[in-house]
């Protein structure tokens, strides 16, 4: 894939030099109160038109957070941004998003990329409240957000040198996996035509490469090739030296990081297109029977057992998927105090796993065959009667868990607005949905095979065809073969 180019991104007279690299922050602290307020084009963003004062200890904590990115002091800026925004958006912005990036401005001073970095973690909180946000995102904030992402990679891959910036893998993985996730909701957001203002529907018409497939595409291909990934996994897959093959930005933490993480961004939305074999692909030359780059942050770990396991299913690799998921469950059992204390993705990861239970109840009834006590012993709490119902075939279970644990998928493409205003953000899941119920329902007969082969030691082919009744003697013995090892056709 060609090189990230800035003009890619550029949609309604956006500058991708809009940020230059500055590290030149006032870092005295302000003596003042600083006090924001509300404007015509930014009122229907606020709950409120009053104006709000920013307590002094965000004040010190901004400036702090400010100084702690310009040193590039790694481990200070992993706990601020793990553990000190947490608890002062919980504190002071539950019900509210933090002050826009104008007012931060005047504290921290024309630091371009700490206020890039602010406004990704301005607007994920938004993204993150919107339960409490009324309103919120609007389509102004989208398209924000989606300019803010392309100054932050604008500036990380147009360097012709490594960038001085240095971020935790968390934060690195948490700006990739957020990325996806506000794409996957405008995408979502836009084909939900249903009541839609005209203003909103001419704004989303006249600006198409505003979260735009290709450019999202473009992003984690650039960001891969930039750190030289997939020549540093082979060079692993060899036992050669990574370093060698990795070039002046593949050393550095944050292309590597940024590059590993975009495989996996990869992988995330190939399946959410339902493009399963280009998902798989993607990770020809990551090891998963071995300690991956993914293991330094969970999150990164779960999320690609969840899409690889999820891909083997919709391909029909039924016996990989099971090991996958069995894998992933093992490991969160027996870290899941540890996941506990130190992730902050701890919620996101146990519905991730509970998703991957379901799963994998859905492919060990299409696929039967013995599993880790451990993980099974969970499986039958969690699925209870569920789980019987799925190993008899019952069709209605196998769509309510598979609607449940699946993704939700996207569509890439527009609607049609000058169509019928209806929502079609569901098309994809259905049509999804479709294509896994075809494959239940033939999957019918080998369940009664299964159950026939139970019942005797020894049982000719043709005998074993008549009381099938009317399925042919060749489908039978394919069936035999499917159900005795789980084949590909």
């Amino acid at each position: 894939m060609a090189m990230y180019q800035a003009e890619e991104f550029v949609e309604g007279g956006y500058d991708g030099s809009a940020y230059q690299p500055q590290f030149d922050a006032q870092f005295d602290q302000p003596t003042y109160q600083y006090v924001y307020g509300g404007s015509a084009d930014t009122d229907e963003m606020r709950t409120t038109q009053a104006r709000v004062t920013m307590p002094d200890i965000v004040q010190n904590f901004l400036v702090y957070f400010d100084r702690q990115v310009a040193e590039k002091n790694v481990s200070e800026i992993q706990n601020v941004y793990e553990l000190s925004f947490n608890k002062l958006s919980e504190r002071f912005y539950k019900n509210d998003p933090w002050p826009e990036v104008e007012h931060i401005e005047q504290i921290v001073g024309h630091d371009g990329v700490f206020l890039i970095l602010y406004k990704e973690l301005y607007f994920r909180h938004i993204y993150a409240r919107q339960q409490h946000l009324s309103g919120m995102p609007t389509l102004d904030q989208r398209f924000e957000s989606y300019y803010n992402y392309c100054d932050l990679f604008n500036y990380i891959l147009s360097a012709e040198e490594p960038v001085e910036l240095e971020l935790p893998n968390q934060w690195l993985w948490d700006i990739i996996d957020e990325f996806i996730y506000q794409f996957q909701s405008f995408c979502q957001y836009r084909c939900k035509l249903k009541n839609k203002p005209e203003e909103e529907i001419h704004t989303l018409r006249s600006n198409p490469m505003v979260w735009n497939v290709h450019s999202v595409l473009n992003v984690l291909h650039s960001l891969v090739e930039k750190s030289k990934m997939n020549e540093q996994l082979r060079a692993q897959e060899a036992d050669e030296n990574p370093d060698e093959v990795a070039g002046d930005f593949g050393h550095r933490p944050l292309y590597k990081m940024l590059g590993y993480f975009s495989l996996v961004g990869l992988l995330r939305l190939h399946s959410l297109l339902g493009d399963y074999h280009e998902a798989i692909h993607t990770l020809r030359h990551v090891q998963m029977n071995r300690k991956t780059l993914s293991a330094v942050v969970p999150g990164c770990q779960v999320t690609t057992y969840y899409y690889v396991g999820f891909a083997y299913l919709m391909m029909r690799r039924y016996q990989e998927a099971i090991q996958t998921f069995c894998n992933i469950l093992l490991y969160v059992q027996r870290t899941k105090q540890l996941l506990q204390m130190k992730s902050v993705q701890y919620e996101t990861m146990s519905k991730q796993s509970d998703q991957m239970y379901g799963l994998l109840a859905v492919t060990l009834g299409l696929c039967p065959q013995r599993i880790d006590e451990s993980v099974h012993s969970q499986l039958r709490e969690k699925m209870g009667e569920r789980l019987e119902l799925l190993a008899k075939g019952d069709e209605k279970q196998f769509e309510e868990t598979f609607s449940y644990a699946c993704p939700k998928f996207l569509s890439p493409v527009p609607p049609n607005y000058d169509g019928p205003r209806v929502n079609l953000n569901k098309e994809p899941y259905q049509h999804q949905l479709k294509l896994f119920m075809t494959e239940v329902h033939h999957q019918k007969p080998i369940a009664d095979i299964r159950s026939y082969l139970k019942l005797y030691t020894t049982l000719p082919v043709p005998k074993l065809a008549a009381l099938m009744e009317k399925v042919r003697l060749p489908f039978v013995i394919l069936c035999i073969a499917y159900c005795g090892g789980c084949l590909l056709f």
